[in-house]
């Protein structure tokens, strides 16, 4: 099986959301619109970061002692 490729790949640009619908449906019918959603809000707000935890690992993981060989 062969794969073809465009000659000239720099002229590709990312397609709007419309135009992959088009693409990929043909026509959209009166019954679809497109809809923009805001950001969802954060559920709670946690006292430690993922950072803070990576580095109090490190800590640790620096502070055992080497394995006995």
């Amino acid at each position: 099986m062969r794969f073809w490729r465009r000659r000239d790949e720099s002229r590709l640009r990312a397609l709007s959301e419309a135009e992959a619908y088009h693409h990929s449906y043909g026509d959209r019918g009166s019954d679809v619109k497109t809809v923009k959603l805001e950001p969802r809000r954060p559920r709670y707000t946690l006292p430690v970061s993922g950072e803070d935890l990576r580095q109090r690992f490190q800590e640790r993981l620096d502070a055992r002692e080497p394995p006995e060989q």
